[in-house]
């Protein structure tokens, strides 16, 4: 089964906890990149950061971080070459994230998901795979085509 990192600051450390479990039964080989418990803090900025450097080193392909909302998270790994974060509010989100956009790192808010709702929404990334599932193979097309031109885009402003 493959590698995925896992981080939380202090507002998704609990979820994070609940979904490394989940995923350990599961047979996923996790890379937790902390926080491992409530008594040290680590900035949301910093487990982002760390994640998107172990996936752009090629320690695993992709990452699952929870903050508050997701959104901080996201936005600090979206920073770096190649990192595709995606913050989610939705079981469906989550899985299109991975379908539509090829989605390497999922963000989820420890202040917006469920135990339940988290699990199955973190099951269906993993799970999906980039254009899977749909009917006409114009928009597959597309999709596959558009990641091209979005590597263009970021080769033009990564400095």
């Amino acid at each position: 089964m493959e590698k995925v990192i896992i981080g939380a600051d202090a507002s998704g450390f609990d979820i994070k906890e609940v979904i490394k479990q989940h995923l350990e039964k599961k047979g996923y080989e996790l890379i937790d990149i902390g926080m491992y418990s409530m008594d040290k803090d680590i900035p949301y900025y910093e487990i982002a950061a760390i994640a998107a450097q172990k996936i752009q080193s090629g320690e695993a392909a992709r990452a699952i971080l929870f903050c508050g909302t997701g959104m901080g998270v996201s936005i600090v790994a979206n920073k770096f070459k190649g990192i595709y974060a995606s913050v989610v509010e939705s079981e469906y989100t989550g899985q299109m994230a991975k379908v539509i956009n090829n989605s390497n790192v999922l963000t989820l808010g420890g202040k917006i998901f469920s135990d339940h709702k988290a699990k199955i929404t973190v099951d269906l990334w993993l799970e999906a795979e980039h254009t899977k599932g749909f009917w006409n193979p114009a928009a597959a097309d597309f999709l596959k085509a558009s990641l091209t031109e979005i590597k263009k885009i970021e080769d033009k402003n990564f400095k």
